[in-house]
């Protein structure tokens, strides 16, 4: 693995670019951008497909989001989806300069979040060949379920206040631990379980900060990131759901996405016993996951 640096607009995307064994440099690899959830960072699940992935021949890259973890942009802690498809492009224009990627073989993998991202920038961004997901969350779909109008006349008057001098309002994206969850009324299961991955030593990691700018709701209630898709997500599609369902809804809008898409060549595979959550890091699911999307990325890349 290689830290290596993406440009967007005026600041730099921290990324991580891993390699397969044995590596020649005077050879075209196929490539792959993986993309991690909300809230996430390179070094959490996003790494961990990216790492399996080139153990199996692929160049891949893992990178934090602009305005989190060790990536550039202010303000900080913002989750704006524009930004984020914009870092997908971004990651691919990189790859493009990498003598030993073939610049007509790269594919994208996205999770959680980043699979809802992933497959928005397919939808203009004709140089992915290849779009995979793992338990694909469509944002907009997700936060927008949440008390929208409240939401936003409460993102308004923060915004005003903001404009008059308040500091910034940041939130949390999750509880601290189940506890704090219990007494808030949110402990349901996907919950609990994200609050198991990102607050334990399971899958915390230190850049991975669980802050959330508030004024980015309006942005991510507003957002549909398979808008279009039934008319410009062409690319072949293999789409990867657990049937152990939460809140958080990804079994649902991973079927959407793959009813939706106007691939010729699309799949989607239901990962048994698996929830959310373990197709993150659990092995069993993960190896599950893996099992169809290597094969399909080699097929179609």
């Amino acid at each position: 693995m290689q830290n290596v640096t993406v440009k967007n607009r005026n600041w730099d995307i921290a990324a991580h670019m891993y390699f397969p064994e044995p590596f020649d440099q005077s050879k075209k690899y196929s490539a792959i951008v993986c993309v991690h959830p909300g809230s996430s960072v390179k070094e959490q699940t996003a790494g961990l497909y990216a790492e399996k992935l080139a153990q199996t021949g692929f160049i891949t890259l893992a990178f934090d989001a602009s305005f989190q973890g060790e990536s550039g942009g202010v303000p900080r802690y913002l989750e704006d989806p524009a930004t984020r498809v914009e870092d997908i492009r971004c990651a691919v224009d990189y790859l493009t300069t990498v003598t030993f990627v073939d610049e007509n073989r790269i594919g994208v993998l996205g999770i959680c979040a980043g699979g809802g991202y992933a497959a928005n920038a397919a939808l203009t961004e004709r140089r992915i060949k290849v779009v995979g997901t793992v338990v694909a969350t469509n944002a907009g779909r997700a936060f927008g379920e949440l008390n929208p109008l409240q939401t936003l006349e409460a993102v308004s008057k923060q915004r005003t206040a903001e404009a008059r001098g308040a500091d910034a309002m940041i939130t949390s994206w999750t509880p601290d631990s189940a506890e704090e969850a219990e007494r808030a009324g949110l402990a349901e299961f996907d919950m609990l379980e994200a609050i198991d991955y990102y607050r334990t030593p399971r899958g915390s990691y230190p850049t991975s900060c669980n802050k959330l700018r508030f004024t980015s709701m309006s942005a991510l209630i507003t957002f549909d990131a398979f808008h279009y898709a039934e008319r410009l997500l062409t690319q072949p599609l293999m789409v990867i759901v657990g049937d152990k369902v939460g809140a958080f809804g990804s079994y649902r809008d991973g079927f959407d996405l793959y009813n939706k898409a106007a691939s010729s060549n699309k799949r989607i595979h239901v990962v048994h016993g698996a929830s959310h959550y373990d197709l993150y890091d659990q092995p069993e699911a993960t190896g599950q996951a893996l099992e169809k999307l290597i094969p399909f990325y080699k097929e179609n890349l």
